[in-house]
């Protein structure tokens, strides 16, 4: 074994090396395994929208659309921004605009509050998006022979995950 408590034919692959303590390769690995998970993720969402007929739209619109939709219910922006864990709203409030600009999403304001939901052509959007990603995606995974208890728990760990950074970004800015 070397410094790094591994083999010698089994070499990390991480991102950042200059990173990497002795002692967190893992950690390394698994932020690596993060960035590439997330742009395939960002660029199947853009295609799969765009098969769907929709174009122009980032991955956080497209989020933005998909929990609009979300159990065909109205939502806030504050709403929106906790359950996305979006920080900064005016990334969600502009991705906002341009669905109600495209007629995904309508609005309504009550009283100081502004309620958005998904119309008849975003919920058609939706739909739209569901299919294909029935006939690209889903059947595929399916195809795997994965293991329900493996996807649970690699849900599980990224949850994990992210309040470790969440607390660990709250303690970087106290620096």
């Amino acid at each position: 074994m070397n410094e790094n408590n591994r083999s010698d034919d089994i070499t990390p692959i991480v991102s950042s090396e200059h990173l990497a303590s002795p002692d967190s390769w893992q950690l390394s690995e698994f932020e690596y395994g993060m960035i590439i998970a997330y742009n395939a993720f960002s660029r199947w969402m853009i295609r799969c929208m765009g098969a769907a007929g929709h174009v122009d739209f980032s991955p956080l619109d497209i989020l933005v659309l998909h929990n609009v939709n979300h159990r065909q219910r109205e939502k806030r922006l504050i709403d929106i921004c906790f359950v996305l864990h979006v920080e900064d709203q005016h990334t969600v409030n502009y991705s906002l605009k341009k669905l109600v600009k495209a007629e995904l999403v309508g609005r309504e304001k009550r009283g100081k509050e502004i309620f958005y939901f998904a119309t008849e052509k975003g919920r058609t959007a939706c739909q739209e998006y569901r299919e294909i990603r029935e006939k690209c995606l889903t059947s595929t995974y399916r195809a795997m022979d994965q293991e329900s208890d493996e996807m649970r728990n690699a849900a599980a760990l990224l949850r994990l995950m992210s309040g470790i950074y969440d607390q660990a970004s709250r303690a970087a800015s106290s620096l």
